[in-house]
């Protein structure tokens, strides 16, 4: 996969996680102002982009869940697990199109894995 390609792949997951945190923490903490993220939530975005940007499987990988290694510390997988659970079913009316992407992209890895 080109450099190009793979940074693409990285800022789309990026962008996902972003979405969902966002959406989570809008409905959950009641966001100051549209746009900004109380602290916890914050935190989480900027370690699950850290991680993402240190990804050494992101060129055989769709996203984290589907990943094999998962790096992200017990905690901070337990909060961004809680974020998808809420967030996931609601992306459908928020950012459909990026929802229906994640669904394709992860039934594809799905049936390549064997799953």
């Amino acid at each position: 996969m080109k450099t190009q390609d793979l940074e693409r792949k990285r800022k789309k997951e990026q962008e996902a996680v972003e979405q969902m945190i966002h959406l989570y923490c809008r409905g959950n903490h009641r966001q100051p102002a549209k746009g900004v993220l109380c602290s916890e939530c914050q935190e989480l975005l900027e370690y699950a982009k850290a991680r993402s940007a240190q990804c050494p499987f992101m060129e055989k990988k769709t996203f984290c869940s589907n990943c094999k290694v998962h790096c992200y510390k017990p905690e901070m997988r337990e909060n961004i697990r809680r974020v998808m659970r809420y967030s996931g079913p609601r992306m459908l009316l928020h950012r459909p199109g990026l929802a229906l992407w994640h669904v394709i992209c992860s039934k594809r890895e799905q049936k390549k894995n064997g799953d």
